[in-house]
């Protein structure tokens, strides 16, 4: 194998590759969880619209309260009310009072509103005509939510990058966005290659070994936002792998698994070579994940020059995928380690969101001995300290053992080095999903 790369290159090679950013359409927003907003969001309209009542009361001119008390209340006439969607006809004169449910428009004239637990009235209606007790005075302003109070019309309320979650969702409905314009998800062709290989639903052989890359690389990219197109099996068979790697450079990104490395049956690498996809980078400084392969299909972004029904020769046509290939090591957990480190910020990034989206410092809970030359990503879990993030790893860390990855909360990034990585030790981390707070 050439020269290692470290993780910090190989990574920075990813991404020198995916400088533009998916094309935007619009995508409705109760399909738009977790998809990545390409224009910034800004509202046309204040929110909330108007001001409205914070609480169950009545609406009232707060000079009417003057010296009100549960002694001497001020006895204010009903005038109608004001229900939320409903607002109230016409505006509050001296001396009345509206009733006013939460979220109802504050009629014109009111300038507060009196809690009902703070009133007493006779029945339970709203009347006009009818009187209230008021058993406080209440200031200009009580209680109520002014209009523009979370957002102003003209406001950017969200940036493009920006994954949106239910939070998110929320906010853009807030302001009227039906449609929000989106990137586009890549799309992943994934193919696990080797002879081994069973279905989960197929009988054991001697040998055999089931296909759990199948499951656990497509589920990761569809965590990631892409749009996984396919996902095949590929024998250890040269022809065969060509065929599967003219197939899978069709997505925007295409992984194998398995067949990178030295052994006189892997043939992912010639595969992608005959294919047409010029190496970037073979092999890292990485445990688990040494033999890591990446490449990009020669002049991506064009197909071949094509001619007419009369033989006159045309312009290329833009291509129709970005064409970014990686080879990933067969192991379960060299698959998952390599995906997270280099597939991961590629597919956030080609949707326009932050790449290191899922990067945090921890603090070591444990010693972990150093390798000389090689970065190793340990699978830990994660607790919550006044400090912050405590990472504690989750036991072997052999890339064969996929159930250490079940108590896994992230990857620590443990840089290569003589000494041990002391406990307290503050290092980087790739999140793999946000551990419950107990």
């Amino acid at each position: 194998m050439p020269e290692l790369l470290s993780v910090a290159d190989a990574r920075a090679a990813v991404m020198a590759e995916v400088s533009s950013k998916l094309a935007a359409e619009p995508v409705a927003l109760d399909q738009a969880f977790g998809r990545v907003l390409a224009v910034d969001a800004v509202s046309a309209e204040d929110v909330p619209g108007w001001d409205n009542s914070a609480m169950d009361g009545f609406a009232v001119r707060a000079a009417d309260t003057a010296g009100a008390s549960a002694d001497a209340p001020a006895l204010l006439r009903l005038a109608g009310e004001s229900r939320a969607g409903e607002p109230a006809a016409g505006a509050l004169a001296a001396g009345k009072a509206f009733h006013i449910s939460t979220g109802g428009v504050v009629p014109e004239g009111a300038d507060a509103v009196v809690r009902v637990e703070d009133t007493d009235q006779e029945g339970k209606g709203s009347e006009a005509g009818s009187e209230v007790a008021i058993r406080v005075e209440v200031s200009d302003g009580r209680d109520i939510r002014r209009a523009g109070d979370d957002i102003r019309s003209g406001d950017r309320v969200l940036s493009a990058g920006a994954v949106l979650g239910s939070a998110e969702l929320g906010v853009l409905a807030s302001i009227g966005v039906a449609e929000p314009e989106c990137a586009r998800r890549p799309t992943v062709a994934v193919v696990c290659t080797g002879d081994e290989l069973l279905d989960p639903s197929e009988p054991m052989r001697p040998g055999g070994v089931r296909n759990s890359n199948a499951y656990t690389l497509p589920a990761l990219a569809r965590l990631a936002g892409a749009d996984v197109i396919s996902v095949e099996r590929c024998p250890d068979d040269a022809g065969a792998t060509l065929a599967a790697a003219t197939r899978a450079i069709e997505a925007d990104v295409a992984i194998f698994c398995g067949g990178v490395s030295v052994g006189v049956h892997d043939h992912v690498k010639d595969a992608f070579s005959a294919a047409g996809i010029e190496e970037r980078f073979w092999g890292v400084a990485l445990r688990p994940g040494k033999p890591t392969w990446f490449g990009v299909r020669a002049h991506a972004g064009v197909v071949a020059e094509t001619r007419d029904m009369r033989g006159n020769q045309q312009p290329p046509e833009p291509a129709s995928s970005l064409g970014l290939a990686f080879g990933l090591p067969g192991n379960p957990v060299s698959a998952v380690v390599t995906f997270i480190l280099f597939v991961r910020p590629a597919l956030r990034a080609l949707q326009g969101a932050e790449p290191g989206l899922d990067t945090v410092e921890v603090t070591l809970a444990d010693e972990v001995p150093r390798m000389a030359k090689r970065d190793q990503a340990v699978r830990c879990s994660l607790s919550q300290t006044a400090e912050g993030w405590l990472a504690t790893p989750t036991g072997p860390q052999s890339s064969h053992i996929l159930t250490s990855m079940l108590g896994a909360d992230a990857l620590t990034v443990i840089e290569a080095g003589t000494e041990p990585a002391r406990a307290g030790s503050v290092v980087r981390a790739e999140v793999l999903r946000v551990p419950s707070v107990t």
